[in-house]
This record gives structure tokens, sequence and C-alpha cells, in this order.
């Protein structure tokens, strides 16, 4: 951006754009007094708008609409195509200054069946509001052509401009080519009735409509014959129309042209907080689009808020509405679509509560919206607040598995060995939902031979947890596993035996009992486990005795939580596990002799090349390379080793 970083619009308008959504949507760009001046489209909001206010830009317009931009508000969407028509219509609607590409009549086109005694079909870009019905946009103008000749093929409508009311019939006009060629009915001469004429029309509108299986069926079937009577030139051609109108698809997923004047309601709610957003359909285009949030006091019934929120969205707009009201003093209902019925409705208003269709694609719409303004919210306080993200994954693991206060402190133990060889644990800690990387700890396994991963784990366990206890250091709040049933069982098990152990010493005399009753509720720790699937990566996590799967959905926050604790311990393990293996693979007898370093030792390897010729050389060939008092340690650690053997 041209300004300075520090200014405070340039970071107000950095905060919007960080919390984008990565989906496609349409967004607009507000000056100083609040007018739309630009409207755009992206296929990724956050990638499209962030490139606005992160590079200088060579057109020198582009740069002057960045300097003038104030605020930014924006719209989520399915897909691009529905991007595409959003933006054409809000275009229209708002004529912002800057969107001068678009503002010479040359938008996406419709087709157009006119209302007239024998309707024509054809391509426009002008929506009249006539009594035509118009099906569109198409963003792909290839597609609306072939729709266009397909009709013209399949039902023979006219393309002329001739004034066909049953007078001028009357008086006689003059058949052109078409008729000739058998691509015209000829309702100029009276060829075709009205009735007959009609029905052609309505299964265009069907077809126009989405209805597009009786229209393949046909073509495959005009395929099938031209192919039987050996006009394959023609079949082939047919059969590429055919594919073409397969991956066809006409009606709108953003306002349907059908669809006018309607005011929508979404509804979203959590434990404290309602959230309604509000689109305004005038004429087939969201004119207007606002997302209030309210913040419950006590557990209010959902009719009532959705009630106080349609009446407050349509009070604060009703001004403007007032302005460009028709004006036909005979007052009109105006239709409500909402999710459920509200409590109240304002007078001159209707509920629609749809089920399927056009509208509940519109509904969807609303919700989708709705769910995006609380993400919104949540990152922005999050960004605000870096510690309310924490404290809501914290809230949400101790709502989950149900226990006694926040897991504020959590530790995960995962064991390494290779066929029992070099065996080592780790102990890795969280602390407020992060990792707290100078409190982890590493074990080597002392009291198991062999690949037992139960018996390390019970030992590391008892040994983490005496010395926690003994220098009543912090004990966590939740124990997780990175395993499963059988894993989560030996770390109770070795709680347990280091209760009994502790209460030995007690029955001894050595532990009070008010220091005996604390030992008890200090190892009263909840116990978890992470389970993998085959692919090694977090599949569920466990809890419970007897363990039950937990329910955390794939993808959210508590389950990367999870999954980064699980991907920590094995990390930390599998390190320390290669630390020692190397170790052990370049350790030689001279490591074991006190009082030669690491220098003598290579010293002497790099003379006599192997430890057997140092252990065969004479005390004066030792001195000549190490000196006369480390010789002689060499010659007393081999003279012993040798009488040893």
């Amino acid at each position: 951006m041209v300004q300075a970083k520090s200014n405070p619009r340039y970071e107000y308008l950095m905060g919007i754009v960080s919390n984008l959504p990565d989906c496609p949507g349409v967004y607009r760009y507000l000056d100083a007094e609040g007018t739309i001046i630009y409207v755009g489209k992206a296929k990724n909001l956050k990638r499209r708008v962030s490139s606005y206010f992160t590079k200088e830009h060579e057109s020198r317009r582009t740069a002057m609409l960045v300097r003038q931009i104030y605020d930014l508000k924006y719209i989520v969407v399915n897909t691009e195509n529905d991007a595409l028509n959003l933006e054409n219509r809000m275009i229209k609607a708002h004529q912002p200054k800057y969107n001068v590409l678009l503002k010479d009549g040359k938008t996406y086109p419709w087709i157009c069946v006119r209302n007239e005694a024998f309707p024509r079909v054809f391509l426009t870009r002008t929506v009249v509001k006539d009594g035509s019905d118009y099906f569109g946009p198409y963003t792909n103008l290839t597609v609306a052509k072939t729709m266009i000749e397909l009709f013209e093929q399949l039902y023979h409508v006219r393309t002329c401009s001739l004034n066909l009311q049953q007078a001028m019939i009357d008086k006689g006009y003059k058949v052109c080519l078409k008729y000739h060629i058998g691509k015209c009915l000829g309702p100029c001469v009276g060829a075709v009735s009205r009735e007959t004429y009609q029905e052609g029309i309505d299964e265009i509108k069907q077809i126009l409509r989405g209805h597009t299986a009786e229209l393949c069926r046909k073509l495959y079937d005009l395929m099938l014959e031209r192919s039987a009577e050996m006009k394959f030139e023609e079949a082939q051609k047919i059969k590429d129309r055919y594919d073409r109108i397969e991956g066809y698809r006409v009606r709108s997923n953003i306002v349907p042209s059908v669809i006018s004047d309607v005011e929508v309601f979404a509804y979203d709610e959590e434990e404290t907080s309602a959230i309604v957003s509000y689109f305004h359909i005038v004429q087939g285009a969201i004119i207007r689009s606002y997302t209030i949030e309210y913040r419950k006091q006590i557990d209010e019934p959902k009719e009532d808020v959705l009630a106080l929120g349609i009446e407050e969205l349509l009070e604060r707009f009703r001004d403007d509405e007032d302005s460009s009201a028709d004006e036909n003093p005979l007052a009109k209902t105006v239709e409500l679509i909402v999710p459920f019925e509200p409590s109240m409705v304002p007078d001159g208003y209707s509920v629609h509560i749809p089920q399927r269709g056009d509208k509940r694609k519109l509904l969807e719409l609303a919700e989708k919206n709705c769910r995006q303004y609380r993400i919104d919210q949540i990152k922005q306080s999050e960004k605000l607040n870096p510690e309310q993200r924490q404290m809501r994954l914290m809230t949400e693991i101790q709502k989950q598995l149900g226990l006694p206060k926040l897991p504020r402190h959590i530790e995960s133990f995962d064991n390494s060995n290779i066929s029992g060889s070099d065996a080592v644990a780790s102990c890795v800690v969280f602390k407020n939902a992060k990792p707290e990387k100078k409190e982890y700890r590493k074990f080597n396994i002392q009291s198991v031979s062999g690949p037992d991963d139960y018996a390390s784990m019970h030992e590391v366990v008892m040994r983490r947890y005496r010395r926690v206890v003994e220098e009543h250091q912090e004990v966590p709040d939740l124990i997780l596993a990175d395993g499963g049933v059988g894993q989560m069982g030996v770390i109770r098990q070795a709680l347990s035996d280091l209760e009994g152990s502790f209460l030995q010493q007690h029955i001894r005399g050595e532990i009070s009992a008010d220091r005996m009753h604390e030992i008890h509720e200090l190892l009263q720790i909840p116990v978890g486990g992470l389970v993998k699937d085959g692919h090694h990566r977090t599949r569920q996590m466990l809890f419970g005795d007897p363990p039950n799967a937990v329910d955390v959905k794939v993808g959210s926050n508590l389950f990367h939580l999870l999954e980064r604790i699980q991907d920590e311990v094995h990390r930390f393990a599998i390190t320390f596990h290669r630390q020692k293996r190397s170790k052990s693979q370049v350790h030689s007898e001279l490591d074991d002799i006190k009082g030669i370093g690491p220098k003598t030792k290579q010293d002497l390897l790099r003379e006599f090349k192997s430890v057997k010729r140092i252990r065969e050389a004479s005390a004066d060939e030792l001195a000549a390379v190490v000196g006369v008092a480390k010789a002689k340690i060499l010659a007393d650690y081999f003279d012993v080793s040798r009488e040893k053997s």
C-alpha cells in the first residue's frame, strides 16, 4: 500500500484482510463516506484482496483506488462462477466509480423468452421488465449460444421480429427461407397454432430451469436416428452438442432470476452469543448484506432472538427501503426467508421456511456468511488476545473429557528402540496448549531388557512422577499416551503402583498421614490416549475407563493440538534414540579407561589404527605417542583385562 504501514487505516484494513477466508467470494471497497467505489470477485478472497495492500501498483488508477479505500466488506459464495454472477449484479445495483470495464453495458448475457404471442428465444445483455422470462446470466457465452442453437433445431422457434398478432397474420406475411428448409414452424402464415407453438416454449423454459434430462434424451435419440440413416456427419454434430450439454448448468446458485423482492435472514448461535445475517434481494440481485451479533444474557429462545434481529435490521434500513419503494399506494406483502419461525413477524411481511429448491440454496448461502462472521470474530479476538485461542482449546478439552479442572498442564509419553537395543523414552510438556520445551525429559530404560514397550512405559511413568512428588513439582492435569488402550492401562497401573510404593513408606513411618493423603490426591491424574492410523497420523482420542473414542472433528483446532502433541512426543523420542544409537555405534574400549580422553583416544587410533594393536603395543611404543604416564594407565588396564580373561 502507498501509505506507511504505521498508518492506522492501513492497520485496520490489514486486520480485516488477515481474517479473510480462502474461498470464492465478492469484495467491496468503500471510501471515507461509506460509498462503494469498487466491487470485485475472487476465487480466493484472502489472496486476491491482500494483493491490493501488499505491493506497489504500476497502474496509476489502481494506486488511486487503494488510496481511497477506508473499509472493505465481502460475501462468501460456493463457487467461482457464483462470484462472477454476484459481482455482475452488485455492479449493476451500485455502479461503483472504479468498475470501468463493466460500465459500458457489456455485461454477461441472458437468454430471454420474449413475452409475445409467438415467443422468440434469444440472447440479450439487457433485462427489461416487460413480462418476459430471463434465464442466466451466463458466464460462458459458448454455452448460451449452444442453447439457442439447440432450441432452434429442436423446437424450430422463430428468429424474426415480425409482429405476430392475429390481425397482422391475417393481413398476410411472406414466409422466409427458414420455413422452406424446415427450421421454422411458420407462425407468420398461420402454419402452426399458438397452443402447439407454446408447448415447445414451455419445454424450453423447463430446460432453462435446469431440467436437461429430457433434452439429453432427445439428442441421444436423434443421434441414433441419424446414425441409422447413415447420416454420420449429422450424428457426430449432434453428439458434440450432446456432450457439451451434459456439463451444462443453467441456474445460478446466487439469486435465481425468479426470486425478487425478498428478505433473507440466517441464524447461528452458541452458548453466549447469536448471529443474524441479512440479505436484501431486489429484482433478482443482492443489493445489501449485513450481519449483527447479540450477546445473550440469559438463555433466550432462538425464536425471540431471530425476531429481534429481523426487527433491528429492517428498522436500520427502513429509510432506504422507503426512498426506493414502488410508488404504488397499495401495500404489498414482502416475503421473509428464514430458517425457522420467529416469535414475531412485522406487519406487511410473510414468513417462508424453504426446505428445498432455489430459496433453500439462498438461505444456505446466508447461513454460510453467518458462520464466516463467527470465524472472523474468533480470529480477530484471538489476534488481539493470543491467549484466548489457547484458553478456548483447553476449555474444549475439559468439556469433551469432563475433566474436573482446566488442562493447563498436559504431559505425553512415548518409547523408542530397535529390537530392544538403545531403549529410551521421552516426556513432552504442554502448558496453556503450547510446548514447554525446557521441561521436556529424556529417559534411558534401566530395568527392562528386550523390546517390551509396556514395561518400559511403566518404568518411565514411575520414575517421572516419583521425582515430581518427592521434589514437590507441578503435577499435570492430563496425561496423554502416544498409543491406544494398552498404554493407557500401563500408565494407570504405574500411577497405582507408585501410590502403593509411597503407601509402604507411610506404613514404615517415613511419610505422614497428611502427606500420604496429599500424594493420593496428586496421583489421581486423568489419562487419555492418542490413536494413529495405518499412515502414522493421528486418528482419534481415547478417554475413560474402559476407554471410549472421543468425538474430535478431524481438521478442527482441537484435533490439530492433539496431533501436534503426538507428533512432538514422537519426534522427541526418536531424536533421543538416534543420538544414543549414534554414540553406541562409535563407542570403543578406550572410552571405558579412566584417564584416557577423546584427544588421547584419537591420537592412539591414528597411530595404531585399532584397539587390538594398541593392546599388543609395548610400553615404549605407547609412551612415544601419549607419554609415559598415560602409557602406564593403558598398560595397567590391559594387564587387568588379560588377567580377567
